[in-house]
């Protein structure tokens, strides 16, 4: 007779744990871990990425707006991982994209990786959070993780919920924060869940038959209305929750409605839209996972709002910015969108002209001590949200987040203590782009003289020693000359240490370069790496005229990239010798610290 045991208790000790495996989740904990703080991810799930992942599939949208509005990419840690995904998964493979994401946390130094491991319970003491309990779901094992600061990048929210945070749901009212396009009334509703799925052509004529418990949509008049422009795979309009199915506690019934919907809609295309156009088609991916928009947002120091976005507001504590619009969904939006039902037309969509910035105070607990806000549930209002939900965003002020959490644990300081202005400072060198503001910076480069081999007009070597990193205002602020392996830039200082050198050159801004499912996105980005990167390039280091080191790099295909000499010089010379493709050399920044 076998006696069933305990499940196996770990306890582990971390300075920052980091909950919550979305693009918000990792950025916050590989920059923790890359500013020296011993970090711990966990998620639930068994994959990395969250929306952007394998089991949702949402290309990741940011405050670009698909293109609209010029070089405000998000760049940082979202932009590295989207380099290298354009250079190692060119066909935009999802199995390749999990497995970057896993390879990007699980081989960090000082990062410790928890797949399939499940939040259970949340021990606090006074206002702050002691630890938290785990379950690895495969492995029959819990753990207790112990840190001196935690950060929420869930999207649920749940252990900020478990802590008590306080935190805001469903939709305030118009007069609460004085916001004009909020509703006249508050309610609990929410947006909704999308379940995405794709469609294989298989080269012959392959018949559907609707499962008897899909829904019949046949005879619906709102589906003479639709464009099926992209016809083998969608659709986020295919959403539901917020109203009759509750966006947290009714999850699987709402992913039970999609696939209704899904096959429905499926059938309608194949059976009924009679152009031929899905003959060969048949549907080989469905989502596991709904991709979900909204849930608990938490209350920091402060919360953002719709005036903040449509005025464009720029916060003196910036450490991130959004430019999506105002894309607030209708709750229940499938049934809305059909006609079918009829739900109220408040709380608009509404587009608005540029970027706005993010403060560092909506990115911690007003109540809870050692807890930090990463990705949709940051201190928002609901209007906001419809911005700032967006993965580029979330990844940047995650990456902010995870920067701050390993200042506060290393210093010992609370959240709402940390330095905002070494932050910036710190953000800068990680080549975050924090607009309309001026970060510290004990970058010596700024203080060097800069001669080059040759310039196109208007893009002076001086250029890359301005600390702007991209195109500001009209304002170029890059070298370039021309691609013929012989296009050099000097820099001159007084002789000092170079522990570490940034080089950022142009990935091209206004392209975009998501992982994404759908064709329409492939279509708008060039393939593979962009040619306007530098390719291949050589440093040489020199003091009182004589050679001390050289390196080489060859085949970059990032923007930011940082080499670590560890030599004394008085001068140095890049000589750039190939791009990915441009016929121009074009650099933007050429930055030197001590250490």
């Amino acid at each position: 007779m076998k006696i069933m045991k305990e499940t196996e208790r770990k306890t582990e000790k971390y300075d920052v744990a980091v909950i919550g495996g979305g693009l918000a989740g990792i950025c916050c904990a590989i920059a923790s871990a890359r500013n020296g703080a011993n970090t711990v991810l966990i998620q639930d799930r068994p994959v990395l990425g969250g929306n952007a992942g394998s089991e949702v599939r949402m290309h990741i949208c940011g405050a670009s707006c698909q293109g609209k509005f010029a070089n405000v990419r998000e760049t940082g840690i979202i932009e590295e991982i989207l380099l290298e995904n354009k250079a190692r998964n060119p066909e935009f493979s999802y199995a390749e994209f999990d497995t970057l994401l896993w390879e990007k946390t699980r081989f960090q130094k000082n990062l410790t990786l928890y797949l399939s491991t499940a939040l259970v319970a949340v021990k606090t003491e006074k206002n702050s959070i002691k630890s938290i309990t785990a379950k690895r779901l495969t492995e029959e094992r819990e753990l207790e993780i112990e840190a001196k600061i935690f950060a929420d990048c869930t999207g649920d929210g749940t252990p900020g919920y478990l802590a008590g945070a306080e935190y805001m749901f469903g939709r305030e009212d118009r007069a609460e924060f004085g916001e004009p396009n909020a509703k006249a009334r508050r309610d609990d509703c929410t947006m909704g869940n999308s379940l995405m799925f794709h469609a294989a052509d298989v080269g012959h004529k392959v018949n559907f038959t609707r499962p008897d418990w899909a829904y019949d949509f046949k005879d619906g008049e709102w589906t003479k209305k639709v464009q099926w422009i992209e016809i083998n795979s969608g659709y986020w309009w295919i959403e539901v929750g917020g109203k009759e199915l509750h966006c947290l506690h009714e999850s699987e019934k709402t992913r039970e409605e999609c696939l209704k919907i899904i096959y429905g809609v499926w059938d309608y295309i194949k059976n009924r839209l009679g152009d031929g156009r899905a003959d060969s088609l048949v549907i080989d991916w469905v989502g596991s996972v709904p991709a979900k928009r909204e849930g608990r947002r938490f209350v920091g120091a402060y919360v953002l709002n719709e005036n903040d976005i449509i005025n464009h507001t720029v916060f003196p504590d910036t450490i991130g910015y959004g430019g999506w619009h105002l894309d607030d969904h209708p709750v229940e939006r499938f049934w809305y969108f059909t006609g079918l039902r009829k739900y109220d037309k408040e709380d608009k969509t509404l587009w608005h002209n540029g970027i706005y910035t993010v403060p560092y105070r909506c990115i911690y607990s007003k109540n809870i001590d050692n807890l930090f806000l990463g990705g949709r549930l940051i201190s928002v209002t609901h209007r906001a949200l419809a911005s700032t939900r967006v993965m580029a965003t979330c990844a940047v002020l995650g990456q902010a987040a995870g920067v701050a959490a390993a200042m506060a644990a290393k210093s010992g300081c609370l959240p709402r203590d940390v330095d905002v202005k070494k932050l910036q400072k710190q953000l800068f060198r990680e080549d975050c782009y924090l607009p309309c503001t001026e970060a510290e910076t004990d970058d010596f480069a700024r203080r060097s003289r800069v001669e080059s081999s040759s310039c196109v007009s208007g893009f002076a070597a001086e250029n890359v020693i301005n600390g702007r990193l991209r195109p500001i205002d009209g304002d170029e602020n890059a070298w370039r000359a021309k691609n013929d392996g012989k296009q050099w830039l000097k820099l001159k200082f007084e002789r000092r240490k170079i522990g570490e050198m940034r080089l950022i050159f142009d990935s091209d801004l206004n392209a975009e370069i998501t992982q994404t499912l759908s064709d329409w996105v492939k279509a708008k980005q060039p393939a593979g790496i962009p040619e306007t990167l530098v390719k291949d390039y050589s440093v040489d280091f020199m003091s009182e005229g004589k050679l001390v080191k050289s390196l080489h790099v060859r085949d970059n295909f990032q923007r930011l990239n940082v080499l670590c000499p560890d030599v004394v010089c008085d001068s140095l010379k890049i000589v750039f010798e190939s791009t990915n493709g441009d016929a121009l050399v074009k650099v933007f920044e050429v930055e030197l610290y001590e250490k």
